[in-house]
Order: structure tokens, then C-alpha cells, then sequence
């Protein structure tokens, strides 16, 4: 709509249709002023928008100065109305503007609000969840507490008859061919916009607000002497815009503004995929990829995006011909003229490849959807950008380690040997301690064991900018930052775990600077935790940690003093702490077990890394005694004496007053690897379990324990699997249905080929006729025997007869 000095351009935003009628509306107008729906404070950088090195997708980020998480986003993509209005304005050196509520009143602390006063006007700018704003309209009346606004291109297409918004709006829109008058469609969007809001739908409070601020920008414009002014918004505003009320209403209505926030604003890189709706941005649409081919294409869209697609399959190794693009080209067309179309759009171009490119697949047809009708397009932003000095020195990092943001997914395997790669693995470590999670370790596409090697999966999300924002506070370079927040997250932990988690993140980011003082809150906090599971699960962290010094170069002195005391304590308390455990606690608890294990035989393997100097050593355990190389090379044997004792810790007097059998089998199992006990001890610890005397519960368990990681002993000792079958076909039909369970759980873990070859034998007939078998069932432990006779004699009245053998040796 236009007035002799305003040319008012209601646009849909990120609509390609709309970015190439306001560059035809500008080249016809001429303006020499542009006023943008936005925040103003972008009115300092909007002229970098003519640097070659800002290139879309690109986004305004605003957040307040003292708080970087109160933050919101303003993107825009090539085929964005207002950044086509941006570069025209810049290309032809005219004053550009943006005219939306300051990002600042945004910021603001939210006041409480009295059901007896009158509504204020409400929080113009507040982020969305995922701290994205700026430009939703169908989000406002929803971010400002009202009722949820109605989409009005839906409200459009169903007066229409159309039950597709999108599919109407393309249709109308993004197919139709350019006419002599520029300006026609805005008027004729501005009059369907103006009887929706005569009707009152989507109107609310903030729309109020914002619409009063663009009049009041307006204005100044005007009596700064423009005489042709284009204003580019949403097409929802434009009849706000029109009326133009007095002065003295709009300034009543932002009389009740909050107090604005001191806030930055700067360029950041933007990206296809979180444009798409699917991210849950308010403006966003559907298909950013597609509308960027539609923009950016002259003529006939659907071939050229076709044969994007037929490439793209090719290169995943699908059968896609010339041929087949052909055809697929032609089964578009038919389909928009079969559909009353005026040309085909993307649901007849995707119709078309699912048919023909994909053979009626979805698997590859989602491949295309998600590839090029949303994309992984990631924008750049020049140097001259303002940035926080943190930001700055990132950059720096990824250049001179040739570590280059990508939007989509990349897997890097890194040799820490070399020195670029080691440097790459402490800035993704230090970042990830940042919660700048760029790099996330991935399973490795090398076969390799070896601990020089590290795999991660990259990706660049835009919201990284906030929280690098966010981590600035903590320093001016990464690695700053990074050693700050590590004595920062150690002072404010609560939990063992997590500080030993902290000491590992502190040597795989090469923090040195940090870890003194990780471990002298580290040394304080192990000293008062008396809970042996706590215990139990920071140990493995800290012997971990201490295998990263050959490869990384990192003095791991004080580590192997922690993880010595923590492994003595461990030892003198682990039985006890096992007493009375239920079920749940006890599956948490054999887990701490088996890690433990791992850990101690790590740290017992290399005596000399207890050979520290005594004056790091002793800031890293403030309750044990740092142990020397010799009391360290014994620690295998008090951990072996643990076990001893956790698996003689039989529940005599009901399951309260004793181990789990879970627990007391997994130690024997651990205790039988080790060689600290042999087969034969092993077979007689099973059959005392699998007596009728102990409950049938605690025996499953302690199966369980003993098979855990592994059942080929069974087939290397038929005594064993003997044992248990006469105990399985001799438990009762009542027991049964509870035991089983836990023995299918069991055997479920075992390896495939262990149960096909135990159930082979079982199968075959009976286990006991086996000769190891025989011959053990045939012994006879007389000692064991003579034992038992005084209490079988009390239980039966009758007068014990001591034997010969027994009498002799008491004599």
C-alpha cells in the first residue's frame, strides 16, 4: 500500500515470492529511505551487510550485556524480504533502518503482576524456547501471555477453499509471474490483511507495542526529510500501519515500557536446517533449501533441482539415471496439471522423485527431504563483525588448526602423536567444558585399541554464539575461559564422581593451570565422603586419567596419590558397604565392582607411578597417606583380600545381614580370573550356593554374578555346568517361576555360540555321567563332614560319636 511518501511492503518472511516482489518494488519506487521490521540497535552493523565476506544464511544476535543467556536471534536467508531490502539499500548507499521494539525492553526483568491493576504492556522481544525471536508472528500473542494467535495465510487459504496453506500460498504467490506494477501484490495483500484484522483475528497486546514503535519510527523518518520511504514488515502490520493515529496514542501506549537493558548485538553465522520449522522457530518454514533453489534459480526450477536430486542419490550409490530425471521432470508437470496447479511446486516435485528416483522408497526419499528441502546451508560473517574477545580467539583457533565450522556432520579421527591433532582434541575437550559442544566423541572408524587416538563428530550449531556470549565471562581465550570454569564447576560440585570426572576433563583439555586447585577441592571432598560407592565410582576416572600422561605429556604425579587413596579406602570398606543391599542396589553396585577391578589392576600394573614427588602427591589426599611404590605394588593383594572377604559374606541370618549373591558370585568370578582361585575352589563355592539349604533367589543370583562377562568356563569345566543343571531341575515348581527370569537373564548375555554349545550338551543326555563329573560326585570331605556330626547329633537328641581320625588330632 502506498502513500505519496510511504510504500508500505507487507511481506511473508523468508518467502522467496515475497524477496523477488519487494527487489522489483524497490527498483520501481526508488526510495531514499528503507525502514526494516527489526531491532534498531542493528543500525550500527546493518552496513556490513555489504562486505563479500557476510554471506546468508545470517542471523542478528542481541543479548544483554551483564546476563549473555538472555539472548534472541534474527535470521535471515538469501531469499529473506528483508535482506534483499538490506542489499538494496546498501548497493545504493541509502539510510536503512530498522524500526521494531529495541531488542533492550526484551531483556528486561519480568515484574509480578497484580490481577487488580490494569495489563502493562508486555515483554516486546522475549526469546523462544530455543532462544530464538525477532520475527514470528504467529508466535507473539503467545510469547506475550495472550491467547495463541492464528496463522493468517491459514486463515487466507481456508476463505480461499484451500486446506493447505502452503500449497495456496505457492500457488499465489511463489508461481506467479511478475506484472508491470510492482507494487499491485502488496496492495492486494494489505486488503486481504485488513479485513482479517477488521474481523479482530490475530490481533494482540504486543503487536500493539511493536506496531506503535514502527509508526513512531516512521515518523522521524519523515521529518528527517525522506520524501519516499519503503517499509518492509510483516503483512499482518501493514494495516496498523496505515491508519497512522495521533502521536499522543502511540506514546500511551509505550509509556509503560520497561527499562531498557544495556545490550549488545552482532552477525553471526545462521543455517537452512534451523530456518525449518522442525526447530521449532516461530517464522520458520517448511523447506528453507527449496525456497533457496526457487530464489536463486531463473526459469524452470523443478529440472535443475531434479538433477540436484538424481546427483545426490547417485552419490549414496542409488541407480538413478538420465532417464529417470527425465521422467520424473514429466511426472511433476502432470501432476500440477491434474491438480489444477500453475506449476508443479515441491509436493508434486517430491511426489515425483518418491515415484521414479527412489522406486517408491522413503528411506531415500527422506535422504532428499533432508538434504535439499531443508539443507545444511551454514553462512560466514566477516572479521569486521563485532565479537567478544573469546569469539575472536576461537576463530583464531579454527583457522590455524584448519578445523573449519561445518552445519553438517563430520567424523574426525585424531592421532594424538601429532602435534595438530593433539592441539585439535584440547580446544574440542575445552570447548565441550565450556558446554560449547561442537565436538562430541564418536566410536571410532579406525580398528584401533590404542589410547593415542580419539574420534569425534562435529557439527556447528548457530546457539554456539550465545553460549560462547555466555563462557566470556570466564576469560578472553579458550583456554582461559576453560581453566576458570574447570576450578569454577569444582568449587560448586557436590559429588565425588563428578570431581574426578572434572580432574579427566582437565587432562584431556591439557588444563595444567586448573588441575591444582580441581584436586586440592578434589583432596577435601574425598576426605569427608565415607560412602564406598562414592568412592568406588570416582576411582575409575582418576586411573583413567593417569593412562593420558604417556601420549599428552601431562604430569600425572598427584593423580596416582588420589587414585592410591581413594583404592585403599575402597579396599578396607568395600565388604561392609555391601551388606543389605536390595536388588536395584546391588545391579548398581556390581557395576562399581567390575569398574573398580579394571581400575586397580590399571593402577597396581605400574608401581612406579606412585613414585611421585611427595609434595604434589600429598595435596591430592587429605586422609591417606600417600603409599609408596611397594605399598602400591600390594594393592592387587588387598584388593584380591577384599573380594575374599565380600564373597564369605553369606546371609546366615536372612538376606539383611549379608552380601547378595549377586555380589558374593561376581567376586568369586573376579577373584577365578585373577588366578587367585582355581576351578576346584570355584566348583565347591557353587555347589555350597546351589545346596537345597540357601534360598533359590540368592543362588540365581549368584549365578548371575559368576557368569557375568562370559560363560565359557562352563564349557572348559562340565563339573560346573553339571552342578548347576542338578540344581535347576531339582528347584521347585513354586521357586521356578521367580528363578527363571533371572537365569534367562543371564544366559541372555552370554555370547551366542557359549549357549548353542551349553545347550548342545545339555540336549545330549545326562551331565552327571561325564567321568570329572562322576569321580567328584564319588569324594567324600571327611574333614567337612566330621564338622557338621556334633550339630546333626544336637538337632537328632542323641549323644555324638566322635571318630578315631577326629579324636586323635584333638589329642
Amino acid at each position: 500500500m502506498t502513500s505519496p511518501e510511504v510504500a508500505l511492503l507487507g511481506i511473508r518472511h523468508h518467502g522467496p515470492g515475497s524477496a523477488r516482489a519487494v527487489a522489483a518494488a524497490l527498483a520501481q519506487w526508488r526510495p531514499d529511505a528503507v525502514l526494516i521490521e527489526g531491532p534498531p540497535e542493528a543500525d550500527a552493523i546493518v552496513h556490513l551487510a555489504a562486505e563479500k565476506d557476510l554471506v546468508p544464511p545470517v542471523a542478528l544476535l542481541a543479548h544483554a550485556v551483564d546476563d549473555p543467556a538472555k539472548a534472541a536471534f534474527w535470521p535471515y536467508a538469501e531469499f529473506s524480504p528483508e535482506w534483499v531490502a538490506i542489499r538494496h539499500a546498501v548497493d545504493h548507499d541509502l539510510p536503512v533502518r530498522f524500526i521494531d521494539l529495541p531488542a533492550a525492553y526484551g531483556f528486561a526483568p519480568a515484574e509480578p503482576v497484580d490481577p487488580a491493576v490494569p495489563a502493562e504492556p508486555v515483554d516486546p522481544a522475549v526469546p523462544a524456547e530455543d532462544g530464538e525471536a525477532g520475527d514470528a508472528e504467529e508466535d507473539d500473542a503467545e510469547e506475550a501471555g495472550a491467547d495463541p494467535v492464528a496463522d493468517p495465510l491459514a486463515l487466507l487459504a481456508e476463505a480461499a477453499g484451500h486446506d493447505d496453506a502452503e500449497r495456496w500460498w505457492e500457488d499465489v504467490v511463489e508461481h506467479r509471474a511478475p506484472g508491470t506494477d510492482a507494487l499491485a501484490p502488496f496492495a492486494a495483500v494489505a486488503e486481504a490483511m485488513g479485513a482479517l484484522r477488521a474481523e479482530g483475528l490475530g490481533e494482540s497486546r504486543r503487536d500493539q507495542l511493536r506496531e506503535a514503535y514502527m509508526r513512531q519510527q516512521i515518523r522521524a523518518a519523515r521529518r528527517a526529510g525522506h520524501l519516499r520511504i519503503a517499509v518492509v514488515c510483516g503483512a499482518f502490520h501493514v494495516p496498523a500501519l496505515e491508519r497512522m493515529p495521533t502521536v499522543a496514542h502511540d506514546r500511551a501506549l509505550l509509556a509503560g515500557l520497561p527499562k531498557k537493558v544495556r545490550t549488545d548485538i552482532t552477525w553471526v553465522p545462521w543455517t537452512h536446517r534451523r530456518l525449518s520449522q522442525a526447530t521449532g522457530y516461530g517464522a520458520g518454514v517448511q523447506s528453507p533449501g527449496w525456497y533457496h533453489h526457487l530464489f536463486t534459480t531463473d526459469g524452470d526450477p523443478v529440472p535443475r533441482w531434479l538433477t540436484r536430486a538424481a546427483d545426490l542419490l547417485r552419490a549414496e550409490d542409488h541407480p538413478v539415471s538420465s532417464a529417470h530425471v527425465i521422467e520424473a521432470v514429466r511426472l511433476a508437470e502432470t501432476l500440477a496439471v491434474l491438480r489444477g496447479r500453475p506449476l508443479a511446486g515441491l509436493t508434486e516435485t517430491l511426489d515425483a522423485v518418491r515415484a521414479v528416483l527412489c522406486e517408491g522408497s522413503d528411506v531415500a526419499l527422506e535422504l532428499v527431504r533432508d538434504r535439499l528441502v531443508v539443507g545444511d546451508a551454514l553462512g560466514e560473517v566477516p572479521d569486521a563483525a563485532p565479537a567478544v574477545p573469546l569469539q575472536r580467539d576461537l576463530t583464531r583457533l579454527q583457522r590455524s588448526l584448519r578445523l573449519k565450522p561445518e552445519a553438517a556432520p563430520k567424523d574426525v579421527d585424531l592421532d594424538l602423536r601429532k602435534e595438530n591433532d593433539a592441539a585439535r582434541s584440547r580446544l574440542l575437550h575445552r570447548l565441550r567444558l565450556l558446554g560449547v559442544d561442537w565436538g562430541v566423541p564418536a566410536r571410532s572408524s579406525v580398528n584401533s585399541t590404542g589410547t593415542f587416538r580419539e574420534s569425534w563428530r562435529l557439527c556447528w550449531q548457530p546457539e554456539f554464539a550465545v553460549r560462547i556470549a555466555e563462557a566470556a565471562q570466564w576469560g578472553t581465550t579458550v583456554e582461559e575461559a576453560a581453566a576458570n570454569k574447570a576450578v569454577g564447576t569444582a568449587r560448586a560440585a557436590e559429588e565425588l564422581a563428578e570431581l574426578t570426572g572434572l580432574v579427566e576433563t582437565c587432562l584431556l583439555a591439557g588444563l595444567s593451570g586448573a588441575l591444582p586447585a580441581v584436586m586440592r577441592v578434589l583432596a577435601d571432598c574425598a576426605a569427608l565422603d565415607t560412602d564406598v560407592a562414592h568412592l568406588a565410582g570416582a576411582l575409575p576416572a582418576l586411573v583413567r586419567a593417569l593412562r593420558y600422561g604417556d601420549v599428552r605429556g601431562t604430569d600425572h604425579g598427584a593423580l596416582a596419590g588420589a587414585a592410591s587413596g581413594l583404592a585403599e579406602r575402597i579396599c578396607v570398606g568395600l565388604p561392609p558397604a555391601c551388606v543389605g543391599l536390595d536388588a536395584e542396589g546391588a545391579a548398581t553396585m556390581r557395576g562399581r565392582l567390575d569398574e573398580v577391578h579394571g581400575a586397580i589392576g590399571l593402577l597396581a600394573a605400574d608401581p612406579g607411578t606412585a613414585a611421585a614427588d611427595t609434595t604434589t602427591a600429598t595435596a591430592s589426599t587429605a586422609s591417606d597417606a600417600v603409599p609408596e611404590p611397594d605399598g602400591l605394588a600390594g594393592l592387587a593383594d588387598r584388593w584380591a583380600a577384599a573380594l575374599g572377604s565380600l564373597a564369605r559374606r553369606e546371609p546366615a541370618g536372612g538376606p539383611a545381614t549379608g552380601a547378595p549373591g549377586l555380589l558374593r558370585g561376581r567376586a568369586v568370578r573376579l577373584l577365578l580370573d585373577d588366578g587367585r582361585l582355581d576351578s576346584e575352589e570355584a566348583g565347591r563355592r557353587l555347589r555350597l550356593v546351589l545346596s537345597v539349604a540357601n534360598a533359590p533367589a540368592d543362588a540365581a543370583g549368584w549365578v548371575e554374578g559368576f557368569l557375568t562377562g562370559g560363560g565359557a568356563l562352563l564349557l572348559h569345566d562340565p563339573r560346573l555346568l553339571a552342578l548347576l543343571d542338578e540344581w535347576l531341575t531339582g528347584v521347585g515348581d513354586e521357586v521356578f517361576t521367580d528363578v527363571l527370569p533371572l537365569l534367562r537373564r543371564t544366559f541372555a548375555a552370554l555370547e551366542a555360540g557359549v549357549r548353542t554349545t551349553i545347550g548342545g550338551r545339555v540336549a545330549a543326555g545326562p551331565l552327571d555321567e561325564l567321568p570329572a563329573v562322576r569321580a567328584e560326585a564319588g569324594e567324600l570331605d571327611r574333614a567337612r563332614a566330621d564338622a557338621a556330626v556334633p550339630v546333626v547329633a544336637l538337632l537328632l537328641g542323641i549323644r555324638p560319636t566322635i571318630p578315631r581320625q577326629a579324636a586323635g588330632r584333638d589329642t
